[in-house]
């Protein structure tokens, strides 16, 4: 263990940036420190955090299933990456759009916004619609927006070229993944028992789910509109899940030829190559390493990794054999956005001893 990260943390969560936090942290060969702090809620008696608490992992869904599940399909040929999106979804029609590819979507150089201007349609094929019939925001590959739209477009192609629901997809995948115990998951839906044990969040402002908690339902009002799965977000996991996660792809990543696809050496490294896009640090659904990163100052250029409005971020560091989970639920009324960057560059920058 790190004191210097738990008291990060620890201050944290008495300055209410969010009520509960679990950490996984560790090499591939397995974990170093575990631990759950805090509370599910602000709530006075509310109940402890565990190391079986799920969180809704928000962005962290769009590496952990969407980008992994995509490249499952390049391994099986099912998908190329070089493959026109006008290919393989009929309303991506227009001379401005007709280029781009399946790695424009996963690379966020698209074109596309970050978001539709309306509130969210209510099923997949009004969202198809209303993402194909947009302007673009920029021409393609001549810049990097962050996008939840283009990977809800993937979430749809994953589904259409491999034949079985995303989420069916994603179970398929996971199953691989060697978690230490049976109440470690990742689940798009979770279990009555499971969501009694969730990490809690508050619906934004514009959300018709506004006034209640959500207790184990997904919080991006997008993917509750798509009921609960999407290339986006809705995955649920625990620290320990995604620390197992962690340990398939950095093993991947440091050349283990004994991992299988998605996570095989070439595939990860494939996955994780910063972009030629100018001005971007993206890859393949993945961020890597900046100085001005929210994995702090003290990982090597080559980290990657991801974070989620929820308060989640999963980073790893081949390099020095390191990966670092750290799931809070900032988005149960808890700080800012600025207040929870400022954490993570702290409680990254602290492990550099462990």
């Amino acid at each position: 263990m790190s004191e210097a990260a738990r008291r990060v943390l620890l201050e944290a969560i008495a300055a209410r940036v969010f009520p509960a936090a679990a950490v996984d942290v560790g090499a591939g060969g397995g974990a170093i420190w575990a631990e759950a702090l805090g509370t599910l809620t602000f709530d006075e008696g509310a109940e402890a955090t565990s190391g079986s608490t799920p969180f809704d992992l928000a962005s962290l869904t769009k590496v952990i299933a969407t980008t992994s599940a995509v490249m499952q399909l390049v391994s099986e040929d099912r998908v190329r990456l070089d493959e026109p999106v006008a290919a393989l979804v009929p309303e991506w029609r227009g001379a401005d759009r007709e280029v781009v590819t399946v790695h424009d979507l996963l690379e966020h150089a698209s074109g596309l916004s970050a978001r539709l201007v309306d509130s969210p349609p209510g099923g997949r094929r009004e969202f198809e619609h209303d993402i194909c019939a947009m302007p673009l925001e920029y021409p393609p590959r001549t810049r990097s927006i962050y996008s939840d739209l283009g990977f809800i477009l993937l979430g749809f192609l994953v589904a259409d070229r491999g034949g079985a629901s995303l989420a069916a997809q994603v179970d398929r995948i996971t199953a691989r993944v060697p978690v230490p115990s049976a109440g470690d998951l990742f689940t798009f839906s979770l279990s009555p028992d499971a969501r009694r044990r969730a990490a809690p969040t508050r619906p934004e402002p514009g959300d018709p789910r506004r006034g209640r908690l959500l207790a184990g339902e997904v919080h991006d009002d997008y993917a509750a509109a798509l009921g609960g799965v999407a290339g986006h977000a809705g995955l649920f996991g625990t620290a320990a899940a995604v620390g197992a996660f962690a340990r398939v792809v950095l093993r991947g990543a440091r050349g283990d030829a004994t991992v299988n696809p998605p996570f095989s050496p070439a595939l990860v490294r494939l996955a994780t190559t910063k972009t030629s896009v100018p001005g971007s640090s993206r890859a393949l659904g993945w961020d890597t390493m900046l100085p001005t990163s929210s994995c702090g100052t003290r990982m090597s250029r080559l980290a990657f990794g991801h974070v989620g409005f929820t308060g989640t971020s999963l980073w790893i560091d081949p390099e020095r054999d390191r990966y670092v989970v750290l799931l809070t639920n900032r988005a149960c009324g808890g700080g800012t956005l600025d207040e929870m960057r400022a954490v993570r560059r702290a409680f990254h920058d602290a492990l550099s001893d462990l």
